[in-house]
């Protein structure tokens, strides 16, 4: 059964960071596109960070440019989300998700990737100001 779990959200001051973690089941990484998606209270989904399989192309949403980092560990199936100088604004549920083959590997890296196959449950991220 495949399963992604993600973890690492919390409660952090304004300027503070945290790190999410992206673990699969079932599956390994090395032929999936892993993206990050996250949604506020009241608002639409937002997709915020991809990476790719092979050479690892990334994408980021313009919100988050610059503050927030994305990687992959195939040895431990995990994708990381390493978020520094938090914003109110960036206080949501944020979820992973993935998606295998070349395709979406071309949609990953593009930014739209909501309708990837796979997600994760949510993990809920809360920045004060």
């Amino acid at each position: 059964e495949v399963q992604l779990q993600a973890s690492g959200g919390g409660l952090v001051q304004a300027g503070g960071s945290l790190r999410l973690s992206c673990t699969a089941s079932g599956f390994t990484y090395d032929d999936y596109a892993i993206g990050w998606i996250r949604q506020a209270p009241g608002k639409g989904r937002e997709e915020i960070s991809c990476i790719g399989t092979k050479d690892g192309g990334t994408y980021y949403a313009n919100s988050v440019k610059g503050r927030f980092f994305i990687r992959k560990d195939n040895r431990k199936n995990t994708v990381y989300l390493q978020m520094n100088s938090l914003k109110p604004e960036d206080t949501a549920t944020y979820y992973c998700v993935a998606d295998e083959g070349s395709m979406w590997e071309r949609i990953c890296v593009s930014g739209d990737f909501v309708d990837m196959g796979y997600w994760g449950k949510g993990t809920q991220v809360t920045v004060s100001s």
